[in-house]
């Protein structure tokens, strides 16, 4: 096994793939953090189903880039998720509900009235639950993911103490002068970029997965907010790249076999944390 390991990185593209998914994992694992805190984690579900109609829109378009129109249309509606639960009577869950199912509908039927291809059921499935495009990625890819992967990190590590407050108490940082809005509005811009980065790893409808996993498996066995953002990231990294060679050695779906990875972590976490009280 180790061999066929060895032989199998000597291929750049599977290097590709190894470096974007732990970037995607780590990047994922610390914004997960504080959406479970905060008690919005479905917010990368109902994202995720946003990017899908962008990228449908993309390729009725027919552009061959489609982050072009994914990635401001996907930031765009996050803004949209945080104003709406903040400003107006759809709170929460219904806004996500709304604008995701509307999104997912919108993409869908316009994959159908303008095919990009005949096999409309294998792109609608390959989109929706991921593929081996992770095993296929360019270079420039490879280089975008980097970029925005170092930004999301240092964002994350400047702004710590901010939004450690905003987490546990909103009013609280505010009320001392902390520009909190501009903050919820960072964390909704930076989860958008995740969610459309994450696309091609595990596909829209498993991409809440390494949002959500990570943040709870570690919630399980530690207690302090530093402790748990540190064994998110570090569970996250470990559970995709031991998701990614399995799939690799056994030929399966990249995304189903990293989200099963962190389903195993999640149990033995918690049999961990029944174990310790």
């Amino acid at each position: 096994m180790i061999d066929t390991l060895l032989s199998y990185f000597s291929y750049p593209f599977v290097r590709y793939a190894l470096i974007v998914g732990v970037l995607i994992a780590l990047c994922s694992s610390l914004l997960g953090v504080i959406l479970v805190l905060k008690r919005f984690s479905y917010i990368g579900d109902g994202l995720s189903h946003v990017a899908f109609g962008a990228m449908a829109v993309a390729a009725v378009v027919g552009l061959n880039d489609r982050m072009i129109i994914t990635l401001p249309v996907t930031i765009f509606c996050a803004v949209l998720l945080l104003w709406t639960n903040q400003n107006t009577k759809v709170k929460g869950d219904a806004a996500i509900a709304m604008i995701s199912v509307g999104a997912l509908a919108v993409g869908y039927l316009l994959m159908n009235i303008f095919p990009s291809s005949s096999n409309i059921s294998g792109d609608v499935c390959t989109t929706l639950f991921g593929s081996m495009k992770i095993l296929t990625l360019t270079k420039s890819e490879v280089v975008l993911s980097i970029i925005l992967s170092i930004v999301v990190v240092i964002a994350f590590i400047v702004l710590y103490n901010r939004f450690f407050a905003v987490t546990f108490d909103e009013s609280f940082a505010k009320a001392v002068g902390t520009k909190t809005n501009l903050l919820n509005f960072l964390i909704a811009t930076i989860i958008a970029v995740i969610i459309v980065l994450a696309m091609n790893l595990v596909g829209s409808l498993l991409v809440s997965a390494l949002v959500i996993f990570p943040a709870l498996s570690a919630m399980r066995i530690l207690k302090s907010f530093r402790s748990v953002t540190i064994c998110s990231a570090i569970l996250s990294v470990c559970c995709a790249l031991v998701g990614i060679i399995l799939s690799i050695l056994w030929d399966t779906p990249v995304g189903s076999t990293i989200v099963i990875t962190d389903i195993a972590a999640f149990i033995v976490c918690t049999i961990i944390g029944k174990f310790r009280g």
